[in-house]
């Protein structure tokens, strides 16, 4: 079970990060957090994944007074993601054609819905920028979880933007069908649970939970 977990977890981050090249050579737009990555990117000139990897770390350092406990997934989701990114960038050929574009956006926001339910599926800890969404919640329970996120994904947005991230028809394609697609590859690949159970001779083991 663990092997698995674990197989699914890198592969799912290692795909998010190709997902995220995609977007990001389609230069038709980007997700809220990424247009953020590449202005900070632009205006620092460091790679677009080292970025990703400090924001993610500096992002897991407010879970400390959130009370926020990092799991596995959680740091390699900082490390491995802007790893990923970089590498896909590097290979990945300039495309100029629309319909390349296009496609490159396309390939890029289903393949971050499937990466998503992967890496999330493996339940070994949530990405730092996701914790920081649930933790804001979990700090004050009345608080709407969609209301959180909108605040904080649009706040990012707005300095991404104001720093030279690249806003467009991919901000808004990804914006309407991230939910959809987490919400279909998300159960679809959820590692169930194993739950204890008592032998003929008292002793516990553990069996996959239908």
């Amino acid at each position: 079970m663990i092997t698995r977990r674990l197989t699914q977890l890198y592969a799912g981050l290692v795909l998010y990060g190709l997902s995220m090249a995609l977007m990001v050579e389609s230069t038709l737009g980007l997700d809220p957090w990424d247009v953020f990555h590449q202005g900070l990117s632009e205006v620092t000139g460091l790679r677009f994944g080292l970025i990703v990897i400090i924001t993610g770390a500096a992002v897991l350092l407010l879970w400390i007074p959130l009370r926020q406990r990092p799991g596995l997934g959680t740091v390699s989701n900082v490390v491995v993601i802007g790893l990923a990114v970089d590498g896909a960038i590097a290979l990945l050929p300039t495309v100029e054609p629309m319909a390349a574009r296009l496609a490159f956006l396309i390939s890029g926001i289903l393949l971050n819905g499937v990466a998503t339910g992967l890496y999330i599926g493996a339940r070994l800890g949530p990405g730092p920028r996701d914790g920081l969404m649930t933790g804001f919640v979990a700090r004050r329970p009345g608080r709407s979880i969609r209301v959180v996120r909108t605040v904080i994904e649009v706040t990012v947005l707005s300095v991404g933007w104001l720093l030279g991230g690249t806003v467009g028809l991919g901000t808004i394609a990804y914006a309407l069908a991230i939910g959809p697609l987490a919400h279909a590859f998300i159960p679809l690949f959820t590692v169930r649970p194993t739950e204890s159970i008592m032998d003929g001779k008292g002793e516990r083991i553990d069996a996959p939970a239908f």
